[in-house]
C-alpha cells in the first residue's frame, strides 16, 4: 500500500477504546452519505471487497459510494466492534434502506478492516446479507445523518 502524509487518528496499534472510536467515526461517515468525504479515510490505493465487487483506489470508492446511496435510499447504518488486534478492526453491522419501489431491507453484515500506521485503512472485507422487511418492522427511525448518541446500539436491539 501506497503511503501517505495524511493522518486520521485514532491510530494503530488499537486499543478496545480507540478500536471503538474508529468503528464510530466509520458509522459517523457513511452516515453522512457524502462519497468524497467516507472516501477520505482510506489510503489513496484502499483495496475493497464489497459483497462480490472488488475496489482500488479513492476514485472507485467514491463512484462506487455514489452508485449506492442512489440506490439505498433513507441509508441508515449502526456498527459495532466485534474485535480488533494492532492494526485490525472487526465489525459487524446493520443498516436500513429502500428501494424505489418502496420496499425497504435491512442489510446485515461484517468487515474486516485494516490500517496504514497514519489511521487510513488501506484494506476493506465486507460481506453483506439483504432482508426485506416491512416499513413497521425498521429499527433505525433517528433522522438521516448521524445516530444519535442516545441512540440503541446493535446488541440493545436484539440484532
Amino acid at each position: 500500500m501506497s503511503a501517505s502524509n495524511e493522518v486520521k487518528p485514532p491510530l494503530p496499534p488499537f486499543t478496545r477504546e480507540t478500536a471503538a472510536q474508529k468503528v464510530r467515526l466509520a458509522e459517523d461517515g457513511w452516515n453522512s452519505r457524502d462519497p468524497q468525504r467516507v472516501s477520505l479515510v482510506y489510503t489513496p490505493d484502499s483495496q475493497w471487497r464489497n459483497r462480490a465487487e472488488f475496489i482500488t483506489g479513492r476514485e472507485q470508492i467514491v463512484a462506487f459510494l455514489t452508485r449506492k446511496w442512489s440506490r439505498e435510499l433513507e441509508y441508515r447504518l449502526i456498527k459495532e466492534l466485534w474485535a480488533h488486534d494492532h492494526n485490525r478492526i472487526a465489525v459487524r453491522f446493520a443498516y436500513e434502506w429502500h428501494d424505489d419501489s418502496g420496499q425497504w431491507y435491512r442489510s446485515y453484515g461484517n468487515e474486516n478492516w485494516q490500517f496504514d500506521a497514519n489511521g487510513l485503512m488501506e484494506l476493506r472485507y465486507a460481506s453483506i446479507n439483504d432482508l426485506p422487511i416491512k416499513e413497521t418492522e425498521r429499527k433505525f427511525l433517528w433522522p438521516i445523518g448521524r445516530r444519535p448518541d442516545d441512540y440503541a446500539s446493535l446488541s440493545e436491539l436484539g440484532l
